[in-house]
């Protein structure tokens, strides 16, 4: 009996370790996998952007004026030298019937002026006569001896004397002509009203062919000198432009490759960088933090009619290409995490000084630790320059 006791606990002790063993033995984990590819890598600058018109004209009035209602819309095509507004001069004050009654006054009056210049003029001309007649008459007493010849130099003076009050009353008549005329302006004025609209009309024209972007001021109004009245361009000259922070924008070099996407239309549009504005300028984020940034001008390079419905101030998202190699080793960005300092494992296949990072690598169902040696990575991929061949399984965001 105390035999098979000992036997009965010797046996579920065994069992025990052999549950025990069983409970703490490995299992297999469950991991997302990923295939080591060779292709082409990029890296780039991700903003958002906006296109602009390379050349904007605004039309502006050249001279005060009241200006008619404009009938060009927007979108409306020009060409150079076509008519854009009309202006025309600028209606009097309107006036009560004693204003009228001034006015006319001031023509009856003016009248009166000339007519008193006209009579000033016949009494001058009467006393030119008369003194040249008795400078004659002296002359022939002088010949004589019965005067002396002293009275022949102040009959030409007086002559002289005589002639100029002609030209003095003359130039009166012409400025009292001038009044007139400015009295009977204003009287004819008053009188037309609405009827003379069409006299003195001048023609605002297009500077150059293109489509109207903006019309600023429809409405018949009177204008001052220099009002804004619409805008020019040519939508057929569009630009991107791009606020980068200043950190980024030293990566974006005049002639890298642009791509332009979620710009409204199918597929992706083409460009390259033109310039770099060399000011940058702070702007607010919308979590309220202060941010350099600058302005990168991009140009389309795609064909026209692949973005013919773009239209000036549109919104796009661009991609400047900063690096781009081709036929490189790559992995998902997710699968690669850094090896804390002297890590790797001893008789690893990537460069030893190199490897500051490493990936799990798939080998006969088994995860193995790789370093690996790290060229570059993007928000997607990761460019591997060594320690992987290209058909390995890697695992993708590893625990």
């Amino acid at each position: 009996m105390k035999r098979k006791t000992w036997f009965m606990f010797a046996a579920s002790v065994a069992l025990l370790a052999l549950l025990l063993a069983w409970a703490l033995a490995p299992r297999p984990v469950e991991v997302e996998l990923a295939p080591v590819t060779r292709g082409l890598f990029e890296t780039t600058i991700d903003e958002d952007g906006k296109t602009r018109l390379a050349d904007r004209y605004v039309v502006s009035a050249p001279l005060a004026g009241r200006l008619e209602r404009i009938t060009l819309k927007e979108g409306d095509a020009v060409v150079a030298g076509a008519p854009l507004a009309h202006l025309l001069p600028v209606l009097p004050a309107m006036l009560d019937e004693r204003s009228q009654r001034e006015v006319q006054a001031r023509v009856a009056s003016a009248q009166d002026n000339v007519a008193r210049a006209g009579v000033r003029i016949a009494r001058a001309q009467v006393a030119v006569e008369q003194v040249r007649n008795d400078a004659q008459r002296n002359a022939q007493l002088a010949q004589q001896g019965f005067i002396a010849p002293a009275r022949l130099e102040a009959d030409r003076l007086a002559v002289l004397a005589a002639e100029r009050e002609v030209e003095s009353a003359t130039a009166e008549r012409r400025m009292a002509t001038h009044d007139l005329e400015q009295a009977r302006a204003a009287l004819g004025v008053v009188r037309q009203g609405a009827t003379g609209a069409g006299q003195g009309r001048f023609t605002v024209r297009a500077p150059v062919a293109g489509q109207v972007l903006r019309v600023l001021q429809a409405s018949e109004a009177t204008v001052a000198l220099g009002t804004p009245l619409l805008e020019l361009g040519d939508t057929g000259n569009l630009e991107v432009v791009a606020e980068l922070l200043t950190t980024d924008a030293l990566a974006a070099r005049p002639g890298s490759r642009v791509l332009i996407e979620r710009w409204g239309g199918p597929g992706t549009l083409e460009g390259r960088v033109r310039s770099v504005e060399p000011a940058a300028f702070t702007k607010v984020s919308a979590l309220g933090v202060e941010e350099q940034r600058v302005r990168v001008v991009i140009d389309l390079t795609s064909p026209r009619s692949q973005w013919q419905a773009l239209g000036d101030a549109y919104r796009v998202s661009v991609r400047i290409v900063t690096l781009s190699e081709d036929d490189v080793v790559q992995v998902p960005v997710s699968a690669v995490f850094p090896l804390p300092a002297g890590a790797a494992e001893p008789g690893a296949a990537a460069p030893a000084a190199a490897a500051s990072h490493a990936v799990f690598v798939v080998d006969a169902g088994r995860a193995r630790q790789v370093p690996v040696q790290l060229g570059a990575r993007n928000g997607s991929m990761a460019w591997i320059r060594g320690g992987l061949e290209p058909g390995s399984q890697v695992i993708v965001y590893p625990p």
